[in-house]
């Protein structure tokens, strides 16, 4: 390891020149937030932010955060407002924040707030990010804290908003659900298409995925559901299961009502919205509500090649391929884990 970064100055420089955190903030064009976390030591200001505290502050950056020091590229993972409370993680060189307002599937206190020292703020290398839609995701995060001390920060999207944000480097791992004993391919197909090449699959599990309805509603076989007349709440487009909704459904007009991920199916189904949806096997045992298999998917998460070398990538896999993950995985209405763990590379067709 390499000498300690020295201490930078900010909080130090600003209070001789008697102004408030909001006064900075507004003169350097950042927000409050962002100024806190900087002189907390929480956040590496990116370098536009940088120069222009110097600026206000009168001196340079060498100043403000040492010699030697390179102000990390900074970018948001969502184009709402600056919010009050974010998580930040290093990714692919930079430190990406995540608004606290979108919660994820496993909440962890915020990196940044008001607070000057908000509990539980973790260094950024220490964080792991996956958008994905399992929503076992949780039981995952748990355990890969437990074993490892470092923190997975899931992001709920649908299967090709969670490619999206890989391709756009918002995230380190992208969880997708296209594949089926029909087109057992169709995961490594979607990633070509969306990402091309130098990326590697993990497989987490096979699980079952169906139509779930209230209880009392008597559907004794997929094909007589379809054909009835049915209040059908959907997905977005580009979720798994808004694929398997639209196979079923042939070509009919796509619902009305969509839920935004599989617990939004089950919630929007007991609150009346609708008669049926697709979601995956555990979501319905949870909920109580009734359901009829359709097809067994592979569940896997993608990721850059670049990142198999990385210490938290490999804490984590050590992770998935645990007998007491997998355990626990096997445990789950729905889940099957005899291929959890396996890795491939996804090689671009054509």
């Amino acid at each position: 390891m390499s000498s300690a970064k020295p201490a930078n100055q900010v909080r130090h420089r600003r209070s001789l020149q008697g102004l408030t955190q909001a006064e900075l903030a507004e003169r350097a064009g950042i927000s409050r937030t962002a100024v806190s976390a900087i002189e907390g030591e929480r956040l590496v200001p990116s370098v536009a932010a940088a120069l222009a505290l110097s600026e206000v502050l009168g001196c340079t950056v060498e100043d403000l955060f040492g010699r030697g020091v390179t102000p990390t590229p900074q970018v948001w993972a969502s184009e709402q407002p600056t919010p009050d409370r974010f998580w930040s993680a290093e990714v692919g060189g930079r430190t990406v924040l995540y608004p606290a307002t979108t919660a994820p599937l496993l909440t962890p206190l915020p990196d940044g707030g008001p607070e000057e020292q908000p509990a539980g703020a973790r260094e950024e290398t220490e964080t792991l990010v996956l958008a994905g839609c399992d929503p076992a995701a949780g039981l995952l995060a748990t355990q890969f804290a437990m074993t490892t001390g470092l923190r997975l920060l899931v992001l709920p999207r649908s299967s090709q908003q969670s490619l999206e944000m890989l391709r756009a480097g918002l995230v380190h791992l992208a969880g997708l659900h296209f594949s089926t004993p029909h087109e057992p391919h169709r995961n490594e197909q979607v990633v070509c298409s969306t990402l091309g090449a130098g990326f590697q699959l993990l497989r987490v599990a096979r699980w079952q995925e169906g139509i779930v309805s209230l209880p009392g509603t008597n559907l004794r076989s997929v094909k007589g559901a379809t054909r009835a007349k049915l209040t059908w709440i959907g997905r977005e487009a580009g979720s798994g299961a808004r694929l398997c909704l639209d196979q079923l459904l042939e070509g009919r007009p796509a619902p009305r009502h969509l839920a935004r991920n599989h617990r939004g199916v089950a919630e929007a189904i007991q609150s009346g919205w609708g008669d049926a949806g697709v979601c995956v096997q555990l979501v319905s045992a949870e909920a109580r509500l009734e359901f009829l298999a359709v097809q067994e998917e592979a569940y896997d998460l993608c990721f850059p090649k670049s990142l198999a070398d990385d210490r938290r990538f490999k804490a984590f896999l050590s992770v998935v391929r645990s007998h007491a993950y997998r355990r626990l995985l096997d445990q789950l209405p729905g889940y099957n884990s005899a291929e959890t763990g396996n890795v491939w590379g996804v090689e671009a067709s054509g």
